[in-house]
């Protein structure tokens, strides 16, 4: 029996990702948005850095995406938050064990991105599609 026939008929081994209500869809959703797949890539490179080192590292994100990111990646286990007891406010995050095997792999689909983005960008061009950053389907 193939791998995929026994995750398709064991539900305990996996959920039902193409279910609309499947809970795995908003931890897919926090893992693969960019700004936590960054974030996690950015933990994952840097080790406990705080809130102002991640922004720092992470161009483009705002103060208020990088919190909400943080907080769902800390939601879902990822991410583990620790706040000193002293004035000003001093946070440090750094990865959970979970949060290091997540971000592997992220790291993974990040650099195989990279690895082809001259033959993504390729063939963009050939369909006449300047599709800009951001754009949605």
């Amino acid at each position: 029996m193939a791998d995929d026939d026994l995750l398709d008929r064991e539900p305990l081994l996996r959920g039902n990702l193409m279910a609309a209500e499947c809970p795995s869809r908003s931890v897919l959703q926090h893992v693969t948005s960019r700004w936590g797949l960054l974030v996690l890539i950015a933990l994952l490179a840097g080790g406990t850095q705080r809130f102002s080192e991640l922004r720092r590292r992470i161009g483009g994100v705002s103060e208020k995406m990088l919190a909400q990111t943080l907080q769902w990646l800390e939601a879902d286990g990822f991410v583990e938050r620790h706040a000193h007891p002293v004035l000003p406010p001093h946070v440090d995050y750094r990865l959970t064990p979970l949060g290091h095997e997540v971000g592997r792999h992220v790291r993974e689909l990040a650099d195989w991105i990279e690895g082809k983005l001259p033959a993504i960008l390729q063939a963009r061009a050939g369909r006449g599609e300047g599709v800009e950053e951001g754009d949605t389907a």
